[in-house]
């Protein structure tokens, strides 16, 4: 279950990183337009930051759920 929870957490930080960055921050266009330099969405690093924070809180999530196998 612990392995499971932790994947999940690890793909989808990692997905969220990718696209608040790739798809709703990155410049796309012509650098010489007024709209280049303006990301999409306002809010998209604290998506990113939210994406790595789910990453790193994929080891913290392994280490403390016990382990089904375990007994005693």
């Amino acid at each position: 279950m612990r392995t499971t929870l932790t994947i999940l957490m690890v793909v989808s930080g990692f997905a969220l990183q990718a696209v608040s960055y790739f798809f709703l921050a990155a410049p796309w266009g012509i650098p010489t337009s007024p709209v280049y330099s303006n990301p999409r969405v306002p809010f998209a690093p604290a998506l990113f930051i939210l994406g790595v924070m789910l990453v790193f809180l994929a080891a913290v999530v392994y280490e403390l759920l016990p382990d089904s196998g375990q007994r005693g």
